[in-house]
């Protein structure tokens, strides 16, 4: 992956700010092939163990919307007892990575898409 060390910074601070929303227990963006990019992360969560799957849960969400031909995957919501995963689609230099934030239910799924969103933005990105 070759991406410049001033764009990895921004994108751990923009992880960071993310890790701020109510809720919001991680952040990591990884590449498609889900090693970890750029991270925030609180407790135990290990952003190398969330890129990986992350990685694999965005793979198959490309392959389902690929088979419906509802056209290109841009997010997969993964919806559990006491929170939720949001994985999105995120280029860095011309790199796709995803964008993954792992949250409980004090987190609301509306803002965390709009904040992703927002952070897709001030990395250059729509």
């Amino acid at each position: 992956m070759n991406i410049e060390k001033g764009l990895i910074a921004k994108a751990r601070s923009e992880c960071e700010t993310l890790l701020e929303q109510q809720g919001v227990l991680g952040v990591v963006i990884s590449s498609v092939d889900g090693f970890d990019v750029a991270s925030a992360v609180t407790g135990n969560l290990d952003p190398a163990k969330i890129a990986a799957m992350a990685s694999s849960i965005a793979a198959i969400g490309v392959v389902v919307s690929q088979e419906a031909a509802l056209g290109a995957s841009k997010s997969v919501t993964v919806n559990t007892a006491d929170g939720f995963v949001y994985i999105s689609n995120i280029e860095l230099a011309g790199t796709l990575c995803s964008l993954n934030v792992i949250a409980n239910n004090g987190a609301i799924l509306a803002q965390i898409i709009y904040h992703s969103g927002e952070v897709k933005k001030r990395l250059g990105l729509s």
